[in-house]
């Protein structure tokens, strides 16, 4: 019966969206709904970490049709680490509609479609089928599709154009390449494919076919250089939409890129270089695009393109110390990214805009507002020994134990992108916090004052949550290091999640 327990992320989602569908037009029962949903996914999510951290991978085969021939549902250690950290992240941002979602937009489908979008990540984290994975990115994008142009502004429809142009152009790259594995082996099943594609003779079109993997999923990861649908999307829809876009899109990406790469595709030097290459752009585009931004959604939009590379670099790499770097900054990235766009909903409530050049006295109104901010900031600053500290030593031990030339300009792009990220959220905190609020904005109405108590709560709560999220995984990073670490010995050897879906070697 245990087994079961890998698809309840996934039917959870389902349930409460479609419950959702029900109350049509009534926003207070949909906001409660989704409110003991993703409390519940957030339970189911510990149940099945503990359980794989226990027992090790589970598998559960739909219909008993036995892998290859049917569909599995895989959870390993990486897997339901994703799981738990999205169940977080859903729950905060659901408890931030409550205040941070219009009634109009609660009205017109938000809560089903969020629940659906977060039934996708769960179920692209969970899938051991690579078409399968296909129809779960395609979940993914129809969903996020409606949230980020629900409103109808124009803002938001220029920017869900750009973004669903890019995602869709990646998802025929994806599933051309789909096409010819499965045209090359005759199989999707991800451990199955792990045995049969080392046996292909033409490996020379296996590695053109990791390469569309690579652009599929770089595109959706917001890579060098096909980057720029995110900074001009992820600043258009409300705060609690570009939240759990921030924290989850870009990173299912990633971790897609993770599993391929590890499981079926081992980087060789042409492969590595090209993917450092990439990362080093990335980091080195994201942290001065942030540099010239005046608007915090779009200077943290820049930020999630910087920190991509981070990640994309501990890939190529392919040492325990860098997968496991990548592994544990993917973790602190989540909830990061998540909590700065609801940061960035309240300074909107409170002083009506995100441009920075408008905002300032914030410390001074509301400093108990402006510590919890301070958390989050140093955490993604990288200081010790809070979250985004850890997993950088990892990165910078892997870099320097590499000694090709392209690994120490990866090196140097992680300095230089960690000390433009310092030098912008220093920047950030002396406009927003720190300066005098502009004489032009002192009679304009704060928002948040008004509002009452409960909904100052649902605003302010779920910053808390992620914050203290944070302050853990940085205070107790052994823990947090030995699931990466785990994670990394899991992915250079894939043998145990291979036996575990086929039931041998």
């Amino acid at each position: 019966m245990m087994q079961h327990l890998i698809i309840l992320p996934v039917l959870v989602h389902l349930i409460t969206g479609t419950v959702n569908l029900f109350f049509w037009g009534k926003p207070q029962p949909q906001r409660v709904i989704s409110l003991l949903g993703t409390f519940t996914a957030m339970l189911i999510a510990f149940a099945l970490f503990n359980q794989v951290r226990s027992e090790g991978v589970m598998v559960m085969h739909a219909a008993n049709w036995k892998a290859p021939f049917g569909i599995s549902f895989v959870a390993d250690t990486f897997s339901s680490s994703m799981v738990l950290f999205t169940s977080f992240a859903g729950f905060a941002v659901s408890l931030f509609s409550a205040a941070g979602i219009s009634a109009v937009r609660a009205q017109f489908a938000f809560y089903p479609i969020f629940h659906f979008l977060l039934m996708g990540l769960n179920g692209a984290f969970l899938t051991g089928d690579l078409f399968n994975l296909y129809v779960w990115f395609e979940v993914i994008i129809m969903a996020s599709f409606v949230l980020i142009t629900l409103g109808g502004s124009k803002a938001q429809m220029e920017g869900g154009v750009k973004y669903v142009s890019l995602n869709l152009l990646a998802s025929v790259i994806f599933l051309t390449a789909i096409a010819i594995v499965y045209g090359l082996t005759g199989t999707l099943n991800l451990a199955d494919l792990a045995i049969t594609l080392p046996n292909i003779k033409n490996q020379g079109l296996i590695n053109i076919t990791a390469l569309l993997f690579f652009i599929g999923f770089g595109i959706k990861s917001a890579v060098f250089p096909l980057y720029f649908w995110l900074p001009s999307s992820y600043h258009t829809p409300p705060s609690a939409v570009a939240a759990i876009f921030a924290g989850l899109l870009t990173k299912v990406g990633i971790y897609a890129m993770l599993r391929m790469f590890t499981l079926l595709f081992h980087p060789d030097a042409f492969m590595t270089a090209i993917i450092l290459i990439i990362s080093l752009a990335t980091m080195l585009t994201g942290a001065l695009g942030a540099i010239i931004k005046t608007d915090l959604k779009r200077m943290f939009s820049y930020l999630i393109i910087c920190h991509i590379g981070y990640m994309v670099g501990g890939l190529a790499l392919f040492t325990q110390a860098a997968l496991g770097g990548a592994v544990f900054y993917l973790f602190h990235d989540m909830m990061i990214k998540t909590n700065l766009f609801l940061i960035a909903g309240v300074i909107k409530k409170i002083r009506g805009t995100t441009n920075m050049p408008k905002l300032g006295g914030l410390y001074h109104s509301y400093p108990k507002f402006a510590l919890l901010v301070a958390i989050v900031i140093f955490s993604l600053a990288g200081t010790p020994p809070l979250s985004g500290f850890w997993p950088k030593i990892y990165l910078f031990q892997a870099g320097f134990a590499n000694t090709s030339w392209v690994s120490n300009y990866y090196v140097i792009g992680l300095i230089f992108s960690s000390l433009v990220t310092l030098f912008v959220l220093a920047k950030m905190w002396k406009e927003v916090f720190w300066k005098k609020l502009p004489d032009t904005q002192i009679h304009v109405p704060d928002h948040f004052q008004p509002l009452s108590f409960m909904k100052k709560l649902s605003l302010v709560l779920p910053i808390i949550f992620l914050a203290g999220i944070t302050l853990y995984i940085g205070l107790d990073a052994e823990r947090v290091l030995t699931v990466a670490n785990d994670i990394a010995k899991e992915m250079l050897n894939p043998k145990p999640y291979i036996k575990a879906v086929l039931g041998h070697l």
